[in-house]
């Protein structure tokens, strides 16, 4: 039986964003429920964009997420593997060298357009002798290398969208080297692919195409090619496009935002499928649950608004033990830090949220607006509040004075003794709240 080998190939180029994670993601989650491997491959031919900074920060969020790899490749010391690659290619004849610029490829593909014909490349290039070739080279320097397809139809059943057939007549034979000499993903990565055993790729629905040629290039490289599945592509909340706004939807920066690493995971493994989202069980029960097959074609709707309930699902779930550093770091003493912990933790939508509460809890409450009435009753009623230090009784047995004094009883006693106390309309219960003021209130 053949291991799963899958891999997630980011261009170091950049941070990881919500598109990246989710084809990094599946290709996790197929390798570790098969207990195959799961390689971590930067695509870092382009010596000019690809930065360590960028490498440093993917393997970074990477492991914030728990998205371990079992090893890393950089195709940027695999260059002597693609060279051997092209010349078996043009030993073959299916690799040729073009020289067409930029604007003529343009302006063919208008022609072509307005024939009512697809803008394929012509092939031209094929066409030229030796010395037509070296007069273009000693005018505009080297030329690309294209891939030579052949004009049938390319069949393969992809783990999600079904039987796929592309006729490659309609494609464009695909430059796989630049005129500078840089390999370019489409040779590269078919190369990594077969040499590195891969036996599924999951990746976007605009590769469709990409894989058509790659199919082809594998072939006549004498190898077979993995699985294919095809995810759909995010939209924002509206189906508007999401590339617009992946700026701001960078792991980095979700992670700013104080965004759970499992709130965004359970979240991506799940949207898309028919699949409700799964908070219970953590990486084991998303591993355990994950069939690609579940997942649909139609573009996904994704709004990173859902994160935050799902973040304030994830942290209120954690056991004290696991906030422990957490809740210590913001100045909570460890004698009061478990009770602090069954307190808040209802009440809290990022880890951040626990600094505000201990302020709370630590100087007493800041001055709320109130209604001039409730202001007056509020005042009357601290006149009531037992002595500090207060206990689990404290509450029932001011309200009771209060109630007594004022004839206030209900919503109207209770509503705006809470807001004055802790600022906020709702939240925990206030028997357990008031030992853990440090301070009186008044």
């Amino acid at each position: 039986m053949t291991d799963t080998v899958t891999r997630f190939a980011p261009s170091p180029t950049g941070f990881i964003h919500i598109g990246n994670l989710r084809t990094a993601l599946f290709n996790w989650l197929i390798a570790r429920k098969a207990g195959g491997t799961f390689i971590l491959r930067l695509d870092d031919t382009d010596p000019v964009r690809s930065k360590q900074e960028y490498v440093d920060a993917i393997k970074e969020d990477l492991e914030w997420l728990g998205l371990t790899w079992d090893r890393v490749e950089r195709q940027s010391e695999r260059l002597d593997r693609y060279a051997a690659a092209a010349d078996e290619l043009r030993a073959a004849g299916r690799f040729y060298e073009a020289f067409e610029t930029p604007t003529e490829l343009d302006l063919k593909r208008k022609k072509q357009l307005n024939m009512g014909r697809p803008p394929v490349y012509d092939r031209a290039a094929l066409g030229l002798d030796e010395a037509e070739k070296e007069r273009l080279r000693a005018e505009r320097g080297d030329g690309v290398w294209r891939f030579k397809l052949d004009q049938a139809r390319i069949d393969w059943a992809d783990g999600i969208l079904g039987d796929i057939s592309i006729d490659a007549a309609s494609v464009s034979d695909p430059v796989l080297i630049r005129g500078d000499g840089q390999v370019l993903y489409t040779l590269a990565s078919v190369v990594d692919d077969t040499e590195m055993g891969v036996t599924h790729v999951v990746r976007g629905s605009d590769h469709v195409t990409n894989t058509a040629t790659q199919i082809q290039i594998m072939e006549a490289l004498g190898q077979g090619h993995p699985s294919f599945a095809h995810h759909s592509l995010l939209t924002g909340p509206g189906g508007e496009a999401l590339s617009k706004r992946l700026g701001t939807l960078s792991l980095r920066d979700l992670r700013a935002q104080g965004i759970e690493p499992m709130a965004l995971l359970s979240l991506m493994a799940r949207l898309g499928s028919s699949d409700p989202v799964e908070l219970r069980g953590g990486l084991d029960e998303l591993i355990e649950g994950f069939d690609v097959s579940r997942f649909g074609s139609a573009p996904t709707k994704f709004d990173a608004e859902d994160l935050k309930p799902l973040t304030a699902r994830v942290i209120s779930a954690r056991p004290y033990e696991e906030m422990a550093d957490d809740i210590r770091a913001v100045g909570v003493p460890d004698e009061i830090a478990p009770d602090f912990w069954e307190v808040v933790r209802e009440n809290v939508a990022t880890r951040a949220d626990l600094a505000g509460w201990w302020e709370l809890f630590r100087d007493g409450p800041k001055a709320v607006e109130l209604e001039a009435e409730d202001r007056a009753f509020v005042d009357e009623a601290y006149g009531l509040l037992p002595a500090h230090p207060y206990g689990p009784e404290t509450w029932s047995a001011w309200t009771d004075a209060v109630k007594e004094q004022t004839g206030r009883k209900g919503k109207q006693l209770f509503m705006p003794l809470r807001l004055a106390v802790t600022g906020l309309a709702r939240g925990p219960e206030m028997a357990a709240v008031m030992p853990l003021f440090q301070v009186p209130l008044r």
